[in-house]
């Protein structure tokens, strides 16, 4: 790293001779202040952007949850790990009790639910089946509160390191639930997945040490990464394998409707329903790699993409002559210029907003398409860097079926290096960062990108090699095990190792997917990423060691410099 580093997070420099001691202690957050950070209303650190970098404790989050949410939240978390706690008695679980747990998860994941009526719900839910499965606790004469809902405020008081892991375990499987919710939908579940749930958080809910923690930390990234290949089957063999599309930003004249999240399920249904009612559609933010899947884009009336990622939603739903559905995160609270069009369906749900039910019945929103009308003509949209198209489709069975081509490409030296530029967007200041520095990514390498990071350059043009696009779209944050299969296979192929390999890892983060997919990444051992635009708040200075020693996790600089270390390898 560059001698004049100033770490985005806390603005510490350093010099070459303290590079380690000063990355740990820049990141040291004032421990005082974090101590009293538990008398406030609420606590909450587990995304990108929490407050101050250190954590939210207001009357609301910076996501725009309540602290009355928050609470709801935690106390949900609470009753999973009672749960978790219950599945290993005598009365045997069911499809029900992985359903609760991984609804349950995915509820507390950021931007997801703003609902506290929904929150309760869940809650009791969760109580009813823990009830199932120990019937003769709550009636016990002499409790000795095994199964008891586990008390939040347990974790957040705990000593540093261990709320780091404990942190990094709940993060991470609210993430991988995502992601088998999305699975499970289509049919497709794995027992061993659902196990680790219970297993996950009951490390939480327990008084164990660092030597015990560490090693859940990692298998959230092994378990995750059998789960994302769950869901890459579950979606490939429901809608085919991607295959590269150019994906056109303008919109058509008449009613349509912009569908938004990660659910490619609520998609194909919305398809269904709309069929020749005279209503387009177009995905948003996550959704943009639905354009490659055949069993999608067969209908004629998926016409393209609106908007860029979800932190801008808030500024291109203004006034939108069009109803917008949102299938997962990330939701903001609706501003009142577009509010009465906003829809949410599956776990998803704010106050006041219209929920489409189990029944999947989009009539509600079909109706609001008609009534709005759309617009009068066409109105062409760009990109954040004013390109007109942006292409998606380029899976790993997608890469990989040219897969020789790109192989003859890095032996004539056609291609010098590989850069894996993706992750979550967000609204912090410095993530033109990621912007700038695929502008400033040679003509001879090659930029794979995925998640909803890629809207701040995946409408540049940045040419072909051999008659591969330098840019390619790998796909959803799910798909980042497409990027390891590529990644893998180009190993295999070179008789290397993946680190041996000419590819460096740029990514961004915002909330707990990214935090699995980390995991994942680590896991595999994979060294050497750049990680940005800060550090996560819920690291602590000697979890963050371990991870700069064992594999040389780094902040992002600035592109130019990153850009002269990475090339070098």
């Amino acid at each position: 790293m560059p001698e004049d580093f100033v770490c985005h997070l806390c603005n510490v420099g350093r010099s070459s001779s303290r590079r380690r001691e000063l990355l740990i202690k820049g990141h040291n957050l004032n421990r005082n202040r974090r101590k009293t950070i538990m008398d406030h209303k609420m606590f909450c650190f587990q995304c990108e952007q929490t407050a101050g970098c250190t954590g939210c404790t207001g009357k609301a989050g910076v996501c725009g949850k309540t602290a009355d949410v928050a609470e709801l939240q935690d106390e949900l978390t609470g009753a999973l790990i009672g749960l978790a706690r219950a599945t290993d008695g005598d009365t045997p679980v069911n499809a029900d009790t992985w359903r609760l747990m991984i609804e349950g998860l995915f509820t507390t994941v950021t931007n997801v639910n703003f609902n506290e009526k929904t929150i309760r719900e869940l809650i009791e839910q969760v109580h009813a089946e823990r009830e199932r499965l120990a019937p003769n606790c709550s009636g016990c004469g002499s409790r000795c509160g095994r199964n008891d809902d586990y008390d939040m405020n347990l974790l957040w008081n705990a000593q540093e390191d261990i709320r780091s892991l404990k942190s990094l375990i709940l993060f991470g499987v609210r993430g991988m639930a995502a992601y088998a919710h999305h699975a499970m939908v289509l049919g497709y579940t794995d027992e061993e997945v659902n196990r680790f749930f219970a297993k996950a958080l009951f490390a939480v809910g327990e008084d164990w040490g660092m030597d015990a923690l560490l090693p859940i930390v990692m298998e959230v990234g092994e378990k995750n990464l059998k789960c994302m290949a769950l869901l890459d089957k579950a979606n490939t063999e429901s809608y085919g394998t991607p295959a590269p599309a150019t994906v056109p930003l303008t919109v058509e004249k008449g009613p349509f409707i912009v569908i938004t999240g990660h659910d490619l399920h609520d998609l194909k249904l919305l398809l269904e329903q709309t069929e020749g009612k005279g209503i387009n559609i177009y995905t948003h933010g996550e959704m943009l790699p639905a354009h490659g899947y055949p069993e999608l884009k067969k209908y004629a009336h998926l016409k393209g993409n609106f908007g860029t990622a979800w932190q801008n939603q808030q500024r291109e739903f203004a006034d939108i002559p069009a109803p917008v559905l949102f299938t997962t995160n990330c939701l903001m609270p609706p501003k009142a210029s577009y509010a009465d069009r906003v829809f949410t369906t599956a776990v998803v749900s704010y106050p006041e907003m219209t929920h489409i039910g189990e029944d999947k019945d989009f009539t509600p929103v079909i109706e609001k398409a008609l009534e709005l009308g759309g617009y009068n003509e066409d109105k062409p949209f760009t990109g954040i860097n004013g390109g007109g198209t942006v292409m998606t489709g380029f899976g790993h069975g997608a890469v990989l079926g040219v897969a020789d081509q790109v192989i003859d490409a890095v032996k004539s030296g056609a291609i010098r290096h590989f850069f894996l530029v993706g992750g979550c967007d967000g609204a912090r200041p410095g993530r033109n960062y990621y912007t700038e520095f695929v502008k400033q990514t040679p003509a001879d390498t090659v930029v794979l990108t995925l998640a909803c990071g890629k809207f701040r350059f995946n409408d540049l043009d940045l040419g072909t090699i051999g008659g591969l696009p330098r840019l390619m779209d790998v796909g959803q944050c799910n798909d980042a095990y497409g990027a390891v299969k590529i990644a893998l296979a180009l190993a295999d192929a070179f008789g290397c190792g993946v680190n041996d390999l000419p590819l460096s890892l740029v990514l961004s983060w915002y909330e707990q997917k990214a935090v699995c997919i980390l995991l994942t990444l680590l896991y595999l051992g994979i060294k050497n990423i750049r990680l940005g635009p800060t550090l996560p708040a819920f690291v602590s200075p000697n979890v963050l060691n371990y991870l700069v020693e064992n594999f040389g996790i780094a902040p992002i600089t600035t592109p130019e410099e990153d850009l002269k270390v990475l090339l070098k390898r």
